[in-house]
This record gives C-alpha cells, structure tokens and sequence, in this order.
C-alpha cells in the first residue's frame, strides 16, 4: 500500500529492499575512507600522492577518482592556494567614510546616496544605479543598463547633475520633444513627422 501512496513502482522498491546499498557505493565508500586516512595522516599531501598511499592500503583507483573524493569533500593540501568560493578576485579596497556615518543633510543636495540593484527579467538581469537626496528623499538620477559598469554609476551622476529645466518627458522617435507648455496649453499634439 505504500508504494501505491507514495506512486512508487513495487519492483524497484524490493529491489532495493533486498540491498539498500549497492556494491558501487559500498567500494567508493571504502576509497573515500582509505583517502581521508592518508590525507589525515599527512595533510601537506594532494591528491596524486593521497592516490598512492590508497593504492598502497588495498584500494585500487585512478587519479582522478581520488581528485573527485578529494573535491567533493573539500580536502585540499594545506599547501595548497586558497581559492574564493566563486573564483574571483575581490574588489578594490572601499574608500573613507567621508560622512562619518551621519545621513542627515540639513539643504538639498548637500548629500547624496547611491545604490547598484540587480533585477531579473526575462531577457537576463537588468542593473539599476539610482542617486537619492538625503535632504528631500527623493531619487534625483538613476540610470538602467544591462551590464554593470562603471559608465552605469557615471550616467546616473551625469543624470542628478543635469539641470532641473528639462522637459518633463521625451519621445525618442524623429527626435520628437514635447514640453510641458504644449501638453498643458490645450493645443491639439502634432505628430512631429512619424509615419505610422
């Protein structure tokens, strides 16, 4: 009944039942054991001469096999680089706390805070810089791309710094501009010579 419940087909599960372990797992188990006592007897070893001393204790194996028991449980020669877990470099050094730790502005625009989120979409991951006023909070620039770059931060800075005159949106096709005088005067919009 219980492999009726659990949708498990019978034979397999007997089969099982008969030898729960099989004789694959039982001779890399004792492979796995004849490696970690050697590596526990001489932890300057890596694993060419880990696969030796196996060899040597009965268990027969190929370098690589010990290479897989060895990564697969992280015993690494203590002479051995350290690695990152991802593999890469870390950063340069973060620069002086120039605030002091105090977020508090007393005038717009006398401190400004900056952040680089990643976003999932599904077209790939989409990076978002945006720069916020600590007086007003409010966002005062941001930029959008696909990669993460130093360009990224640079556009958002280029973004808050540019003057507050300009218009309050933009149509890039023909390049088009429309201000906020001609959408609030009541004037019918014109079609700033795109084809439809």
């Amino acid at each position: 009944m219980t492999c009726r419940v659990l949708k498990f087909a019978r034979q397999p599960y007997y089969r099982w039942l008969a030898a729960p372990v099989t004789d694959a797992e039982i001779s890399a188990a004792y492979r796995a054991n004849a490696v970690f006592d050697a590596h526990r007897d001489d932890p300057e070893s890596g694993y060419r001469f880990l696969v030796d001393e196996a060899r040597k204790a009965g268990q027969q194996m190929a370098e690589g096999t010990a290479w897989k028991v060895c990564s697969l449980r992280g015993w690494w020669s203590v002479f051995g680089k350290k690695r990152g877990r991802n593999g890469k470099k870390p950063g340069p050094p973060v620069h002086d706390d120039l605030v002091g730790r105090d977020f508090t502005a007393l005038t717009p625009n006398q401190l400004w805070l900056s952040d680089i989120t990643e976003h999932w979409t599904g077209e790939g991951k989409l990076y978002l810089c945006a720069v916020k006023d600590v007086f007003s909070n409010r966002i005062v620039g941001y930029s959008i791309g696909s990669r993460m770059k130093s360009r990224l931060a640079v556009a958002a800075l280029d973004n808050a710094v540019a003057p507050a005159t300009a218009p309050p949106w933009s149509r890039s096709s023909r390049c088009c501009r429309r201000t906020s005088s001609t959408v609030g005067s009541g004037r019918p919009a014109r079609n700033c010579g795109s084809r439809s």
